[in-house]
């Protein structure tokens, strides 16, 4: 008897802490809040997509071994995945070693290269640069990106970055001007989302995640969200040639007016869902109807790493009317995510039609 009370007493005392934590909320920390819905709804378990996919957002880094790019593989099969767009940012030696290794599963995958930013501060950078990206797509990229400017510039490339250098720099035109001559796409990441720029205080809609991403608009030459979603426009209005994707909406979510302008506005420009399902899902009636408004325009993408819980709540998200659900493990956020019931129309051109349109027509015009 007495064992067992110091047994009972034991497990109490390693239970002690969990108890006092929950219920001490003076000293819980943002970061460990995990809400768990209390409502007895419609739960729906998604086990493959309504149809096909075309996964326009992901990367190499997720799968570097045979071993692992099979069991991608499968985990594409069973969800419904026809292709992934791998956006490898990679020029050079890293390029090509990339696309070796994926040569295999080029039935399943596709490769884009970035540009190479070596010298870009010194004459002549732009004929290299060039003189490299035809090189890389002679290998077989067949696109370019991801680019990324947050703020400070082209920062998304390997081997080298290129501070203060943002995507409407004229030094960058040329490059563009040659993806319209080889018929690839770019896909282009200009800004983070808004609670990003915005003060990190108890105002701050995202703050779980925006603190840990925090942008620094003291540094010189920073650009705020506003100034970089103008140097999307720029850089779309000045080469209406060449086809580009905004990766993650534009990070444009927080108003939907701007985007469907942009997209509306230009015919060269697309956008990509790639990580924003938790930034979309927090207000699904004002995202349908924007999906519907623009179904011509906006593509699938994931940029997470492949695994059952990210494709399962992405289709989930997409497809279904449920409420109020957390996906914590997945998604950092504190919102209560909603399903944002698609039509058959808006899901078919999103999962995979327009992707079509960008990964065969623009390279037949």
């Amino acid at each position: 008897m007495r064992a067992l009370s110091l047994v009972f007493l034991a497990g109490t005392f390693l239970l002690l802490p969990s108890i006092l934590f929950a219920q001490r909320l003076d000293s819980l920390l943002l970061k460990n809040y995990r809400p768990k819905s209390v409502y007895n709804i419609p739960v729906t378990k998604i086990e493959k997509a309504k149809f096909p996919v075309i996964d326009m957002h992901s990367h190499y880094e997720y799968a570097k071994s045979e071993k692992e790019i099979k069991d991608w593989i499968k985990l594409m099969d069973k969800y419904g995945i026809e292709k992934v767009i791998l956006l490898t940012k990679a020029t050079g030696a890293l390029f090509d070693s990339v696309y070796k290794v994926y040569t295999p599963y080029l039935d399943r995958f596709e490769l884009w290269c970035g540009f190479d930013y070596t010298g870009y501060q010194e004459p002549g950078w732009g004929a290299s640069a060039i003189k490299e990206l035809e090189r890389c797509v002679k290998v077989g990229a067949r696109g370019v990106g991801e680019l990324g400017d947050k703020g400070l510039g082209e920062l998304f490339s390997d081997p080298v970055a290129a501070y203060g250098m943002h995507p409407d720099d004229k030094r960058m035109q040329p490059l563009f001007q040659k993806c319209a001559e080889l018929k690839i796409p770019v896909s282009i990441h200009t800004g983070d989302p808004i609670w990003m720029y915005q003060p990190m205080d108890s105002t701050n809609d995202g703050l779980m995640n925006g603190y840990k991403w925090r942008l620094d608009s003291t540094l010189p030459g920073f650009r705020n969200h506003k100034a970089m979603i103008q140097t999307l426009e720029n850089v779309v209005k000045a080469n209406p040639k060449t086809t580009f994707i905004a990766c993650h909406l534009a990070n444009s979510e927080n108003d939907y007016s701007v985007l469907s302008r942009l997209l509306l506005t230009y015919d060269n420009l697309y956008a990509d869902l790639g990580a924003h399902m938790a930034e979309i899902a927090p207000i699904p009636r004002a995202t349908a109807a924007f999906l519907e408004k623009c179904k011509h325009k906006v593509v699938y993408g994931t940029d997470y790493h492949p695994t059952k819980i990210m494709y399962e709540t992405t289709f989930r998200i997409l497809e279904t009317a449920d409420e109020h659900f957390y996906t914590t493990e997945l998604y950092g956020y504190h919102w209560a995510l909603h399903g944002l019931n698609l039509s058959d129309d808006v899901l078919r051109k999103v999962y995979s039609e327009n992707a079509r349109k960008i990964l065969q027509d623009v390279r037949h015009q």
